[in-house]
């Protein structure tokens, strides 16, 4: 049959869609076990711990309200590590709340986690990630973030060092400091296969992790610290997202030095450089949390690693021919997460027809992949499902702009004529977004609206130079690419030119908002969580977090010399310019975009005879995580929709748009 678009009915409402976001993460191994971490939003948001045996019997050894997460750099980094230790499974881990970390034995009844590490009165305290456990010194090496005040200056990140017997939990000087503070930022430790050297990356302000960063490699002394270190390869054009040792007692890094992260062996010795499988493809990609993992070196030799333009697929390389061989399977997306057990690699997959889920494969030419886990496959009647498509279209001066396109669908409806369309922008900027099933998506396009993902000149995915665009363009590139996409599926037919919308969070949100006050193309916007005030962000204005500070630097230009233009391309600047309704939606918690962004913006919309939503969430911070929060946020950006667009959709609250 037919309808109006937006009113189709659809299995898939707001709580469905909403209780299967998020993904597994953080995936490793303990002895012969798996375990990874999984969201929980049912459960305020939180992150569980789950073991799996080797009998294929899952559990979450922690309860509520244990919530292994942390916030070095704010995204956070690998929170959990574990080692057999006395013939028992031991894991350390980080807890949301405290920020301290723990240790328990899961086979041990009753037993509750034990502190390791002390809580800190002063600024934000300590933070850690990337535990791992030494069981033959007794302690728990990671990277240690420690505030030692209020003042961006009085934070520093290093490699320190915890006992494992807990010692250490109400005593600061306890806490082994490896070696000295000589980087901004750092990643944990890898050592050697003989333990006496260690690898890592680190860098500075005013770069970020894909502009540039720094192999390190130092002996290990006798007494556990670090002697001096010297840089490998690296520098500030050149990026090394991961590191890890060979067998051969050699590095393997993933550098972008070819314009494309390109998987290298390197002398430790010399720091020669080798690529080891030359090509226009990229075998990693930016690094937001400490910890990810695009490759992992097997035991016999060869190393398992995620490539690809766009989209990344698990290959296994021969590092001896440079031969890259697919697994079998019908997955099209894997997480920076991989894992090797017993000769098999482990990771976390997904494709536009089924959820992120725990798979494995052996390391064998024409391997088949298999799930170990299935996730949230029976869901939903596939037939609600969208059948996205990735698509090349045409951008200002000729350039290609990637994006997913999935056109409404449902099994009791036909298209009649062009649909609604919502643009899609994701955060970052530098990074990039996945065609995989997602409930969200499904939400709006079994209801009759269209949604399109735009990878816009500076996502990853694509190579150096495609990242690059967005130097010092932001604000302009990625918004003319948005629009460009959006104008194409009008063109086409397909989107109807007077029912365009632009939703993002984040740098998602702060292109929403560019769009909204720079062009006439949407009909309305749903912005979260946004960056609104250039200056606000910079360096000097000091309303975002220490990762992020410099970041404008490379994407506006160094606000000491084009402050004008960090005014200029300012929504905050320009609310007089939107004439469209729109929602903005914020966590009260967020440190990266902080309320007063928000706040500072609809200052300067009193007064105006403007319809528009502001709904804010108390205890969420950057990326909403709870059950009702994600239901909410759904329903208000159907209903925003339905008002704007004609429609009524059924069984959703009206969303209050009164100026």
């Amino acid at each position: 049959m037919s309808g109006s678009y937006g009113e189709w009915a659809s299995p898939i409402d707001a709580a469905t869609a909403a209780s299967h976001d998020g993904r597994p993460d953080d995936l490793g191994t303990v002895g012969a076990e798996l375990w990874w971490t999984a969201p929980r939003p049912a459960e305020g948001g939180r992150r569980a711990l789950v073991r799996r045996r080797p009998d294929g019997t899952e559990e979450s050894p922690l309860p509520a309200p244990w919530n292994v997460r942390n916030r070095v750099m704010e995204y956070g980094g690998t929170p959990w590590g574990g080692a057999v230790v006395g013939g028992e499974p031991l894991v350390v881990f980080t807890h949301q709340a405290d920020q301290r970390l723990y240790a328990f034995r899961p086979d041990r009844p009753g037993e509750q986690p034990y502190p390791l590490s002390p809580v800190s009165a002063v600024g934000g305290g300590l933070r850690w990630a990337e535990p791992v456990v030494h069981a033959e010194r007794g302690e728990v090496w990671a990277v240690l973030e420690e505030f030692t005040g209020e003042g961006p200056a009085d934070l520093r990140r290093l490699h320190a060092a915890v006992p494992l017997d807990g010692s250490a939990a109400e005593d600061r000087a306890a806490v082994r400091e490896m070696g000295p503070v000589e980087h901004r930022f750092v990643t944990g430790l890898r050592l050697s296969p003989d333990g006496g050297r260690a690898a890592w990356i680190g860098w500075d302000h005013p770069r970020m992790p894909w502009d540039g960063t720094e192999l390190r490699l130092a002996d290990v002394r006798g007494d556990g610290t670090l002697g001096p270190a010297r840089t490998l390869v690296g520098g500030p054009e050149e990026s090394v997202a991961q590191v890890e040792w060979a067998a051969d007692g050699t590095l393997l890094a993933a550098t972008d030095r070819t314009g494309w992260w390109n998987l290298h062996r390197v002398d430790p010795d010399s720091g020669e450089a080798v690529n080891l499988c030359p090509c226009e493809e990229e075998q990693a990609g930016p690094l937001w949390r400490i910890g990810l993992r695009w490759f992992a070196p097997l035991p016999d030799g060869p190393i398992a690693v995620l490539h690809g333009v766009g989209a990344q697929r698990l290959g296994i390389l021969d590092p001896g021919s440079g031969e890259l061989t697919q697994p079998q399977g019908h997955w099209t997306e894997w997480t920076p997460t991989l894992a090797v057990a017993g000769g098999r690699v482990v990771g976390i997959a997904a494709s536009a027809r089924s959820a992120h889920e725990i798979v494995h494969t052996p390391a064998a030419p024409a391997a088949e992949v298999t799930a170990l886990t299935a996730l949230h496959h029976d869901a939903v009647d596939p037939a609600y499902l969208p059948e996205p498509e990735a698509r090349v279209f045409t951008g200002p001066g000729g350039r290609d702009v990637h994006a997913h396109v999935y056109p409404p669908r449902n099994p009791e409806h036909t298209a009649d004529g062009p649909a609604p369309y919502a643009i899609w922008v994701h955060g970052g900027p530098t990074s990039r977004t996945q065609m995989v099933y997602d409930l969200e998506v499904a939400y709006f396009t079994s209801r009759g609206i269209g949604v399109v993902e735009v990878n816009y000149g500076g996502s990853t995915g694509y190579g150096r130079a495609y990242r690059n665009r967005l130097r010092e363009q932001w604000g302009v590139v990625e918004v003319e690419d948005c629009v460009a996409v959006a104008e194409g599926l009008v063109a086409e037919g397909a989107a109807d030119p007077a029912r365009l919308a632009i939703r993002g969070g984040s740098a998602g949100g702060w292109t929403s908002a560019a769009a909204l006050t720079t062009v006439s193309t949407f009909a309305c916007g749903a912005i979260s969580y946004p960056i609104l005030d250039l200056a606000g962000w910079s360096p000097a204005g000091g309303e975002t977090h220490d990762f992020e500070a410099w970041y404008l630097e490379s994407l506006v230009g160094p606000h000491l010399e084009v402050p004008e233009r960090y005014h200029d391309r300012s929504p905050v600047h320009h609310s007089d310019q939107i004439t469209v309704p729109f929602l903005l939606m914020q966590g009260l918690d967020d440190p990266i975009c902080p309320p007063v962004q928000c706040d500072r913006f609809l200052e300067a919309l009193a007064g105006r005879d403007l319809p528009h939503a502001y709904l804010a969430f108390p205890g969420e911070s950057h990326g909403f995580r709870r059950l009702d929060t994600l239901v909410a946020c759904l329903e208000a950006e159907l209903s925003l929709y339905g008002q704007v667009f004609g429609f009524r959709p059924p069984d959703v609250p009206v969303l209050d748009l009164t100026p």
